[in-house]
């Protein structure tokens, strides 16, 4: 009768795991299709980030329009074979539309005191500016150059120009 006794605690192991195995699956069929259920909610549920008003961007004042007149217009060639592009704002007179990589930004020109054109973005997240040997786009949260020696055909004549200039003054 010991040994009885003895084997009845391992056959009750034995059908809590048999009960357990046959459970296992139909636990697991049960709950599967809810998961998707469950997930599909939560992304329904799940708030999202509101969409930014448009900026209102005022009418351009006599000196920007001056400084716009200003601009080095056209595709621009940059170090690492990269390109950055200017042209005035279809939208907005007196701004320009700055274009590099896959960025795109609406910018106010302003002449600065040193004669250089900055071209200040109206969000204030970036800054290209021209001097008259080459223009840099720069990250002014971050502030780092986005990219760096770029020059546009209109300054590449100017480069020439001089160049022609200096080499008539010193004939060697």
């Amino acid at each position: 009768m010991t040994a009885r006794i003895a084997l009845q605690p391992a056959r009750l192991v034995l059908a809590i795991l048999a009960a357990g195995a046959v459970a296992l699956p139909a636990l697991a069929q049960t709950t599967t299709p809810v998961k998707p259920a469950v997930k599909a909610a939560a992304k329904a549920a799940a708030p999202t980030a509101p969409k930014k008003p448009d900026m209102i961007i005022p009418d351009a004042y006599p000196e920007q329009v001056k400084a716009a007149e200003m601009v080095y217009f056209g595709k621009y060639d940059c170090e690492f074979n990269q390109t950055v592009d200017i042209e005035q704002s279809p939208k907005y007179s007196g701004y320009v539309t700055v274009r590099h990589a896959k960025g795109e930004w609406l910018m106010k020109p302003v002449l600065s005191s040193t004669g250089a054109i900055r071209l200040e973005d109206v969000r204030g997240e970036t800054l290209m500016v021209q001097i008259a040997s080459k223009s840099m786009l720069l990250n002014t949260v971050t502030s780092r150059r986005i990219v760096d020696d770029c020059v546009s055909p209109k300054q590449r004549e100017q480069i020439e120009a001089a160049k022609a200039a200096k080499a008539a003054s010193n004939p060697s």
